[in-house]
Protein backbone atom coordinates (compact mmCIF):
# COMPACT_ATOMS: atom_id res chain seq x y z
CA UNK A 1 0.00 0.00 0.00
CA UNK A 2 1.50 3.25 -0.89
CA UNK A 3 2.14 5.53 1.97
CA UNK A 4 -0.85 8.39 2.95
CA UNK A 5 0.38 12.00 1.98
CA UNK A 6 -2.49 14.29 3.72
CA UNK A 7 -0.80 17.15 1.56
CA UNK A 8 -2.41 15.69 -1.46
CA UNK A 9 -5.95 16.88 -0.43
CA UNK A 10 -7.05 20.17 0.53
CA UNK A 11 -7.41 21.41 3.97
CA UNK A 12 -10.95 22.46 4.83
CA UNK A 13 -12.49 23.33 8.30
CA UNK A 14 -15.84 22.12 10.00
CA UNK A 15 -18.45 23.84 11.58
CA UNK A 16 -21.16 23.05 13.67
CA UNK A 17 -24.36 24.96 13.17
CA UNK A 18 -27.44 25.36 15.32
CA UNK A 19 -31.44 25.40 14.66
CA UNK A 20 -32.51 26.12 18.00
CA UNK A 21 -36.66 25.41 17.63
CA UNK A 22 -38.83 26.54 20.71
CA UNK A 23 -42.69 27.40 20.96
CA UNK A 24 -43.57 31.20 21.94
CA UNK A 25 -46.84 32.35 22.02
CA UNK A 26 -48.38 29.73 20.19
CA UNK A 27 -45.50 29.94 17.17
CA UNK A 28 -42.69 28.04 16.38
CA UNK A 29 -39.90 30.16 16.31
CA UNK A 30 -36.27 29.65 16.07
CA UNK A 31 -33.17 31.59 17.53
CA UNK A 32 -31.10 33.43 15.80
CA UNK A 33 -28.33 35.67 16.34
CA UNK A 34 -26.49 38.89 14.46
CA UNK A 35 -22.96 38.36 13.53
CA UNK A 36 -20.77 40.44 15.30
CA UNK A 37 -17.56 39.56 12.82
CA UNK A 38 -17.13 39.04 8.95
CA UNK A 39 -18.30 37.45 6.83
CA UNK A 40 -21.97 38.76 6.47
CA UNK A 41 -21.07 41.46 9.83
CA UNK A 42 -24.51 42.53 10.79
CA UNK A 43 -26.30 39.80 9.20
CA UNK A 44 -28.96 37.53 11.57
CA UNK A 45 -27.76 33.68 11.32
CA UNK A 46 -27.94 30.60 13.00
CA UNK A 47 -25.90 30.03 15.68
CA UNK A 48 -22.73 27.51 15.59
CA UNK A 49 -19.35 28.08 14.93
CA UNK A 50 -15.80 26.31 14.22
CA UNK A 51 -15.05 23.09 15.91
CA UNK A 52 -12.31 22.71 17.85
CA UNK A 53 -9.29 20.18 17.33
CA UNK A 54 -9.78 18.38 19.94
CA UNK A 55 -13.16 17.86 20.22
CA UNK A 56 -16.14 15.82 18.62
CA UNK A 57 -18.73 17.09 16.70
CA UNK A 58 -21.64 16.73 19.18
CA UNK A 59 -18.94 18.20 22.00
CA UNK A 60 -18.93 21.32 19.99
CA UNK A 61 -22.51 21.43 19.16
CA UNK A 62 -22.96 21.75 23.03
CA UNK A 63 -20.52 23.96 23.41
CA UNK A 64 -21.73 26.35 20.99
CA UNK A 65 -25.33 26.12 22.77
CA UNK A 66 -24.19 27.00 26.06
CA UNK A 67 -21.96 29.61 24.51
CA UNK A 68 -24.17 31.29 22.22
CA UNK A 69 -27.40 30.85 23.60
CA UNK A 70 -26.94 30.08 27.56
CA UNK A 71 -28.92 26.56 26.90
CA UNK A 72 -27.37 23.35 27.88
CA UNK A 73 -28.01 19.93 25.89
CA UNK A 74 -30.10 17.54 27.59
CA UNK A 75 -29.18 14.26 27.54
CA UNK A 76 -32.24 11.72 26.75
CA UNK A 77 -30.69 9.19 28.55
CA UNK A 78 -30.12 11.01 31.87
CA UNK A 79 -32.29 10.95 34.37
CA UNK A 80 -35.40 13.16 34.91
CA UNK A 81 -35.78 16.00 35.55
CA UNK A 82 -34.74 17.94 32.72
CA UNK A 83 -32.70 20.92 33.93
CA UNK A 84 -34.84 24.50 33.58
CA UNK A 85 -32.68 25.68 30.81
CA UNK A 86 -32.37 22.18 29.01
CA UNK A 87 -32.89 21.25 25.10
CA UNK A 88 -33.02 18.23 23.45
CA UNK A 89 -30.13 18.32 21.07
CA UNK A 90 -29.96 15.90 17.66
CA UNK A 91 -27.74 15.88 14.48
CA UNK A 92 -30.00 17.05 11.60
CA UNK A 93 -27.59 17.02 8.47
CA UNK A 94 -24.07 18.08 6.67
CA UNK A 95 -23.57 20.82 4.37
CA UNK A 96 -20.77 21.19 2.60
CA UNK A 97 -21.24 22.92 -0.60
CA UNK A 98 -17.47 24.37 -2.30
CA UNK A 99 -18.64 28.22 -1.66
CA UNK A 100 -20.79 28.48 1.30
CA UNK A 101 -18.23 29.99 3.03
CA UNK A 102 -16.19 32.89 1.40
CA UNK A 103 -13.46 32.53 4.11
CA UNK A 104 -12.28 28.97 2.60
CA UNK A 105 -13.61 25.57 2.60
CA UNK A 106 -15.95 24.86 5.12
CA UNK A 107 -18.20 21.62 5.83
CA UNK A 108 -21.24 22.52 8.35
CA UNK A 109 -22.45 19.86 10.67
CA UNK A 110 -25.93 21.19 11.55
CA UNK A 111 -27.68 20.28 14.90
CA UNK A 112 -31.42 20.10 15.76
CA UNK A 113 -32.15 21.44 18.97
CA UNK A 114 -35.82 21.67 20.67
CA UNK A 115 -36.43 23.20 23.73
CA UNK A 116 -39.38 24.61 25.99
CA UNK A 117 -41.33 28.07 25.88
CA UNK A 118 -37.81 30.38 27.04
CA UNK A 119 -37.18 33.53 28.14
CA UNK A 120 -34.77 35.96 25.58
CA UNK A 121 -31.30 33.96 24.98
CA UNK A 122 -27.97 35.79 25.52
CA UNK A 123 -25.46 36.06 22.69
CA UNK A 124 -21.96 35.11 22.81
CA UNK A 125 -18.83 34.25 20.88
CA UNK A 126 -19.08 36.35 17.80
CA UNK A 127 -22.63 37.40 18.22
CA UNK A 128 -23.70 40.92 18.95
CA UNK A 129 -27.55 39.92 19.88
CA UNK A 130 -29.82 36.95 19.80
CA UNK A 131 -33.29 36.78 19.57
CA UNK A 132 -36.16 34.00 19.14
CA UNK A 133 -38.29 34.65 15.69
CA UNK A 134 -41.14 33.54 14.71
CA UNK A 135 -40.25 31.00 11.90
CA UNK A 136 -42.74 31.80 9.30
CA UNK A 137 -41.25 35.65 9.65
CA UNK A 138 -38.12 34.22 8.14
CA UNK A 139 -38.83 31.50 6.03
CA UNK A 140 -42.29 32.69 4.63
CA UNK A 141 -44.91 29.65 3.56
CA UNK A 142 -43.18 28.59 0.61
CA UNK A 143 -40.06 28.30 2.44
CA UNK A 144 -41.85 25.73 5.45
CA UNK A 145 -42.98 23.64 2.10
CA UNK A 146 -39.31 23.32 1.34
CA UNK A 147 -38.86 25.53 -1.03
CA UNK A 148 -38.40 28.66 0.23
CA UNK A 149 -35.77 31.56 -0.05
CA UNK A 150 -35.31 32.33 3.62
CA UNK A 151 -34.86 35.83 4.25
CA UNK A 152 -34.18 37.84 7.42
CA UNK A 153 -33.05 41.27 8.08
CA UNK A 154 -29.39 43.10 9.31
CA UNK A 155 -31.67 45.17 12.16
CA UNK A 156 -33.18 44.36 15.64
CA UNK A 157 -36.70 43.24 13.72
CA UNK A 158 -36.52 40.63 11.22
CA UNK A 159 -38.12 42.30 7.63
CA UNK A 160 -37.11 44.42 4.80
CA UNK A 161 -34.25 46.19 5.03
CA UNK A 162 -34.14 49.40 4.07
CA UNK A 163 -32.44 49.97 0.60
CA UNK A 164 -33.55 46.86 -1.60
CA UNK A 165 -35.57 44.33 0.25
CA UNK A 166 -35.53 41.31 2.27
CA UNK A 167 -31.84 40.13 3.00
CA UNK A 168 -31.30 36.62 2.96
CA UNK A 169 -29.85 34.75 6.14
CA UNK A 170 -26.07 34.64 6.38
CA UNK A 171 -24.10 31.14 4.87
CA UNK A 172 -26.39 29.12 3.22
CA UNK A 173 -28.44 28.99 7.02
CA UNK A 174 -31.80 29.49 4.80
CA UNK A 175 -31.91 25.67 3.76
CA UNK A 176 -30.35 24.22 7.14
CA UNK A 177 -33.34 25.86 8.72
CA UNK A 178 -35.77 24.46 6.27
CA UNK A 179 -34.35 21.13 6.43
CA UNK A 180 -34.30 21.44 10.43
CA UNK A 181 -38.07 22.36 10.76
CA UNK A 182 -39.19 19.36 8.42
CA UNK A 183 -37.36 16.92 10.83
CA UNK A 184 -39.20 18.44 13.96
CA UNK A 185 -42.46 18.54 11.75
CA UNK A 186 -41.76 14.73 10.37
CA UNK A 187 -40.48 13.47 13.83
CA UNK A 188 -43.75 14.41 15.81
CA UNK A 189 -45.94 11.95 13.31
CA UNK A 190 -43.91 9.36 14.99
CA UNK A 191 -42.30 9.71 17.92
CA UNK A 192 -42.78 11.39 21.39
CA UNK A 193 -40.50 14.47 20.43
CA UNK A 194 -43.21 17.17 21.11
CA UNK A 195 -43.03 16.95 24.34
CA UNK A 196 -39.41 18.61 24.25
CA UNK A 197 -41.27 21.81 23.50
CA UNK A 198 -43.25 21.42 26.73
CA UNK A 199 -42.10 21.70 30.45
CA UNK A 200 -41.96 18.77 32.61
CA UNK A 201 -45.26 18.85 33.49
CA UNK A 202 -48.15 19.79 30.87
CA UNK A 203 -52.03 20.03 29.71
CA UNK A 204 -53.14 17.79 26.74
CA UNK A 205 -54.11 21.28 25.50
CA UNK A 206 -50.42 22.82 26.17
CA UNK A 207 -49.29 19.84 23.94
CA UNK A 208 -51.82 19.79 21.09
CA UNK A 209 -50.82 23.56 20.61
CA UNK A 210 -47.13 22.67 19.86
CA UNK A 211 -48.28 20.05 17.32
CA UNK A 212 -50.71 23.30 16.09
CA UNK A 213 -47.62 25.47 16.10
CA UNK A 214 -45.38 22.94 14.67
CA UNK A 215 -47.64 21.69 11.68
CA UNK A 216 -49.11 25.13 11.27
CA UNK A 217 -52.56 23.43 11.47
CA UNK A 218 -55.25 23.62 13.91
CA UNK A 219 -56.32 20.68 15.32
CA UNK A 220 -59.50 19.37 16.76
CA UNK A 221 -58.81 19.35 20.57
CA UNK A 222 -61.67 16.33 21.50
CA UNK A 223 -59.79 14.05 18.60
CA UNK A 224 -56.23 15.23 19.92
CA UNK A 225 -57.20 14.43 23.45
CA UNK A 226 -58.17 11.06 22.62
CA UNK A 227 -55.49 10.31 20.32
CA UNK A 228 -52.63 11.41 22.77
CA UNK A 229 -54.27 9.33 25.95
CA UNK A 230 -54.82 6.57 23.97
CA UNK A 231 -51.91 5.98 22.35
CA UNK A 232 -49.49 3.45 24.91
CA UNK A 233 -46.65 5.37 26.84
CA UNK A 234 -47.29 8.59 24.96
CA UNK A 235 -48.15 10.44 28.12
CA UNK A 236 -48.81 9.72 32.17
CA UNK A 237 -50.74 11.54 34.69
CA UNK A 238 -48.42 13.61 36.54
CA UNK A 239 -51.31 13.32 39.83
CA UNK A 240 -51.98 17.34 39.43
CA UNK A 241 -54.01 19.88 38.13
CA UNK A 242 -53.63 23.32 36.42
CA UNK A 243 -55.63 26.38 35.99
CA UNK A 244 -52.88 28.36 34.23
CA UNK A 245 -54.64 28.23 31.06
CA UNK A 246 -57.77 29.78 32.77
CA UNK A 247 -61.07 28.28 33.14
CA UNK A 248 -61.15 24.92 34.60
CA UNK A 249 -58.96 22.68 36.45
CA UNK A 250 -56.80 20.62 33.48
CA UNK A 251 -55.37 17.51 34.21
CA UNK A 252 -51.73 17.37 34.02
CA UNK A 253 -49.65 14.89 32.35
CA UNK A 254 -45.92 13.90 31.82
CA UNK A 255 -43.80 12.28 28.69
CA UNK A 256 -44.61 8.90 29.03
CA UNK A 257 -41.56 5.95 28.37
CA UNK A 258 -42.71 5.67 24.88
CA UNK A 259 -40.02 6.81 22.02
CA UNK A 260 -42.12 5.59 18.60
CA UNK A 261 -46.06 6.49 18.94
CA UNK A 262 -48.19 3.13 17.34
CA UNK A 263 -50.60 4.07 15.89
CA UNK A 264 -48.70 7.84 14.65
CA UNK A 265 -49.74 11.05 14.94
CA UNK A 266 -50.42 11.64 11.22
CA UNK A 267 -50.11 15.54 10.10
CA UNK A 268 -53.39 16.83 8.36
CA UNK A 269 -53.09 17.49 5.14
CA UNK A 270 -53.03 21.41 4.28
Amino acid sequence: MPPYDPSAFPPFAVTVDLVVLTVRRHALCTLVVRRGEMPYQGRWALPGGFVREDEDLGAAAARELVEETGLCAHDPAAPQPVPSNGAHLEQLATYGAPDRDPRMRVVSVAHLALAPDLPAPRAGGDANSARWAPVEELLGEDALAGTAEVVGAAGDTLGEEEEGGPAALAFDHARILADGVERARSKIEYSSLATAFCPPEFTVGELRRVYEAVWGVALDPRNFHRKVTGTPGFLVPAGGTTTRQGGRPAQLFRAGGATLLNPPMLRPEV
